[in-house]
């Protein structure tokens, strides 16, 4: 069974305001966690398991994306979608409940298979209900989602873990959801067409397999295990030998998980390579901001975040702007390239941070970030649709999500590393031989250090963090070259499957829909 949209009526509003809270709770389900671990850590114990609170919802949710683009092709989006959201509620209430960290990895791994459903499939049911043309400004409206639950997210679990307790956390997401649930239930309607569908359930195998030992590996090597302990080197050869069996057997697929052919397609590759680079960028380095806050201004967990709120209301302001005009003018190519540059010269300008930068002008530094972000990320998700036959809407949706996640993933662990051997060096240098150095840049642990020794930690701290904004800066700069090799494809007036594929689209898309 498959659903073929129907073409948008007055429920378009509801769904999308629906889809919109699905969004946010998926997206800010990856950031409202951290400031509250270390109570959650007080409550149920097992401090070693810490990061895998984390990265357990991080890796089922990469994981699960690519298996809910397929599945929303085959099988419809509203059914897809209706079980990403209950799988996703099932696992925020199990993690309410949760008596040990055992419990609560678990949990966080269910919730994370819905989340993984729930960010794809939004992004693909808009695919479906809006023709284009007039897709950029939702898609900007998305983007800016996006943008608030990064800053939002610890915001909200600092508030949630000061006020109530930090299982308010996991429990929000449950009447949320419920309304978005019933909203999609009674104001999605599709129409519903016979077809008999091969599942290609070894590539899903391999795919989740191949996933898993990559965000394992990037993800917990040189924090939880040293780059060259036995576990670490395993995953690395694990990923080495499964993404070329993913390869393999969705070459002689039937029905592949991800089709091949989406790589033969110009506007695809280059939008999932810019969309890889941006998530490496973005990730990596932005984690570092609110540290830096934190660290060498001094700044409360609930301050930084505040004070992060230029990146958001930027990415915001350029997500919708640049929406509204991709509807307006019908064109988008200049959007990712301007994005990318306005991110080279943030991520440049952020490098130049010391321990005595001034708030405001980390502040406009963080505007020029977020200013840059909102032309990017959502824009390439528009191009890809737009790109493919409608049958293929879901998959590239997925494709585009999975390379942004598995590139925020590595770029996390690269710069964790980059980061952690230029401090250890400064460290060394500037603090008195006769102070013991904290093993942990713990804000609390730091602010009661000797004054003399209090200022070398903070002038080593920002100087650590020179090296990772200028990789973020090196690393943007080939996303401004990549994205000038996008192409212009003129948008789609129809969200239909039988709406035409424009000329100038690829020959390879050209010839799949012909076939």
């Amino acid at each position: 069974m498959t659903d073929a949209p129907t073409a948008p009526g007055p429920n378009v509003r509801a769904i999308f305001v629906a889809l919109m809270l699905v969004l946010l709770l998926a997206s800010l389900d990856q950031t409202i966690v951290s400031t509250a671990l270390p109570t959650i850590v007080g409550d149920l114990g097992g401090i070693s398991h810490l990061s895998w609170v984390v990265t357990a919802y991080l890796l089922s949710s990469t994981i699960a994306g690519p298996l809910y683009g397929k599945f929303g092709d085959l099988y419809g989006r509203k059914l897809v979608l209706q079980f990403a959201i209950v799988l996703f509620l099932i696992g925020s209430a199990l993690c309410g409940i949760a008596q040990g960290m055992g419990e609560l990895i678990l949990f966080r791994t269910i919730q994370g298979l819905g989340a993984g459903g729930l960010i794809v499939t939004t992004l693909a049911v808009i695919g479906d209900i809006i023709p284009p043309r007039e897709r950029g400004k939702y898609q900007g409206y998305f983007g800016g989602v996006f943008g608030v639950s990064t800053v939002v997210g610890p915001l909200l679990g600092g508030f949630f873990v000061d006020n109530l307790s930090w299982r308010w956390i996991f429990y929000v997401n449950i009447p949320v959801g419920a309304v978005a649930l019933a909203v999609i239930a009674f104001a999605f309607h599709t129409r519903t067409v016979k077809e008999r569908h091969s599942i290609d359930y070894l590539g899903a195998a391999l795919l989740a397999a191949s996933l898993s030992a990559i965000v394992l590996f990037t993800s917990l090597g040189g924090t939880t295990w040293a780059w060259g302990s036995p576990k670490i080197i395993g995953l690395i050869v694990l990923s080495v030998i499964l993404v070329p069996a993913f390869v393999w057997a969705e070459s002689r697929a039937a029905e592949p998980i991800i089709p091949l052919s989406l790589f033969r397609n110009h506007t695809f590759s280059v939008t999932s390579a810019v969309g890889f680079i941006v998530g490496f960028a973005l990730f990596g380095a932005v984690t570092y901001l609110p540290l830096y806050l934190q660290i060498t201004k001094g700044s409360s967990p609930t301050k930084s975040g505040l004070q992060l709120l230029p990146l958001m209301a930027g990415l915001l302001v350029t997500s919708i702007v640049s929406g509204q005009l991709i509807t307006r003018r019908g064109r988008y190519r200049m959007f990712p390239i301007a994005g990318t540059a306005l991110m080279v010269v943030a991520m440049f300008l952020l490098s130049t941070l010391t321990a005595g930068t001034s708030i405001w002008l980390e502040a406009v530094y963080a505007l020029i970030l977020g200013l840059g972000l909102g032309m990017v990320m959502q824009v390439l998700v528009l191009a890809a649709q737009n790109a493919v036959d409608f049958r293929m809407i879901g998959v590239a949706t997925s494709g585009s999500t999975l390379f942004r996640q598995v590139g925020g993933s590595i770029g996390v662990a690269l710069f964790g590393t980059i980061f952690a051997n230029r401090l250890a060096t400064e460290l060394a240098t500037r603090v008195p031989a006769d102070v013991r150095v904290p093993k942990t840049a713990n804000p609390a642990t730091i602010r009661h250090l000797p004054p003399v020794a209090h200022r070398a930690f903070e002038d080593a701290f920002a100087a650590a963090l020179h090296p990772v904004f200028l990789t973020a800066a090196g690393v943007s700069l080939v996303a401004f070259a990549l994205a000038w090799l996008l192409r212009e494809v003129p948008l789609r007036s129809s969200a239909h499957a039988a709406d035409p594929i424009p000329p100038q689209r690829d020959e390879q898309s050209a010839a799949e829909a012909a076939a």
